[in-house]
């Protein structure tokens, strides 16, 4: 940008901001019957409102922000924070699932009136701190992660996962990640599985610590051995390896533990279990370590696995490629969509309705059956 016109390097004068009553004189209506129309209130006959909202889009007009919040109490800011990429903070908006519920909670909560403020994962109180936020969105939080308390000692509204249930001043939108695990492991014994291998990320998020508590329940109530590959960071390359290492079917996917069980390094992936287990090759897999499904059918493919044939393929993931595989790639949808709309319907009964008490909802997830996941019969 330059620092001047284009005229003699003068600034040229800031264009006059459009006011009301400049709407109403140039609609032909008093400026009471505009203000109406533009807050949906009075009884105005659908014609003249319109009328009115025409001519204020047309002729640029916005409404004083600093006598709305005035007159409200509120900036109408939320302050929006993806704890669970606190380590990688670039890599979020890679995700489909984080990318279509920040763009949709973003779009929910403008319908409601309210502005999302993206903060940095792993922020500091010093960093957001000045800001007149309303309230903060805390998705998926570590087990350590300080934004939370830091939010709630300021006396701001947090709506979090269900690891924030009960405290004062917070409210949950969670998934019945519970009910959606035995789903998926129940589909696979279904169809005949039962040597299913799960590849989950290494994370102190309930989300996931939820995963593989509900896991290790199920396989011991089926008499199963747990069969477990952690994934030592996001991303596709990280989380394909560990699908590799889930495939070989060797000591590692058996439950070998190297040094304190936990993912080393970049993107090794290592197993937890039972190390006296034998190297049998897995015949399905539940991926919850997000990654393209195109991907996990290719690595498959690699290792020698036909699909569905020898090897059962569900992939927790929003990617629309999973339809458009061959063959189409079952996932487990967390429904991004419906987890905004539930938590702005929260935050809006708490800053305008004047909820106090603590609040939460579970949603429930959905399995997408495809062909990945159903086995051929002749």
């Amino acid at each position: 940008m330059t620092s001047g016109s284009r005229h003699g390097g003068q600034h040229s004068a800031p264009t006059p901001r459009v006011r009301l009553v400049d709407v109403a004189r140039e609609a032909g209506l008093s400026k009471t019957t505009v203000s109406a129309a533009l807050n949906d209130t009075g009884r105005l006959s659908p014609a003249v409102r319109e009328k009115a909202r025409e001519t204020a889009r047309r002729m640029g007009y916005r409404p004083n922000a600093t006598a709305r919040q005035l007159r409200a109490g509120r900036a109408k800011l939320i302050g929006y924070v993806v704890g669970e990429a606190a380590d990688a903070p670039s890599v979020f908006l890679e995700s489909p699932y984080f990318a279509r519920l920040t763009g949709a909670t973003a779009a929910t909560a403008l319908r409601r009136g309210y502005a999302l403020v993206l903060l940095p994962s792993g922020s500091l109180q010093s960093e957001w701190a000045d800001l007149p936020l309303d309230a903060v969105v805390v998705t998926d939080p570590g087990a350590d992660d300080r934004i939370v308390d830091d939010v709630l000692a300021a006396g701001i509204p947090v709506f979090s996962d269900r690891s924030v249930e009960g405290r004062q001043g917070a409210h949950w939108v969670d998934v019945d990640i519970e009910a959606a695990v035995r789903s998926v492991l129940d589909h696979f014994r279904d169809q005949g599985a039962r040597r299913p291998v799960l590849v989950v990320p290494d994370s102190t998020t309930r989300f996931h610590a939820e995963v593989f508590a509900a896991h290790r329940e199920w396989c011991a109530e089926h008499g199963l051995r747990e069969r477990v590959v952690r994934v030592g960071e996001p991303g596709n390359g990280p989380v394909v390896r560990a699908v590799e290492t889930a495939l070989a079917g060797g000591p590692e996917a058996d439950g070998e533990t190297v040094g304190d069980g936990k993912a080393v390094g970049d993107g090794k992936a290592v197993a937890d279990g039972d190390p006296a287990a034998g190297g049998d090759r897995p015949d399905a897999l539940l991926v919850v370590a997000e990654a393209s499904p195109p991907l996990v059918l290719e690595a498959a493919r690699r290792h020698g696995y036909d699909v569905p044939g020898d090897l059962l393929l569900v992939c927790v993931s929003e990617d629309a490629t999973a339809e458009h595989t061959e063959p189409p790639v079952t996932t487990l949808t967390l429904r991004p969509e419906a987890i905004a709309e539930a938590g702005i319907d929260h935050l809006v009964k708490v800053l305008e309705h004047g909820s106090r008490e603590p609040s939460g909802t579970l949603v429930p997830t959905r399995l997408d059956v495809r062909a990945s996941s159903v086995r051929k019969h002749d």
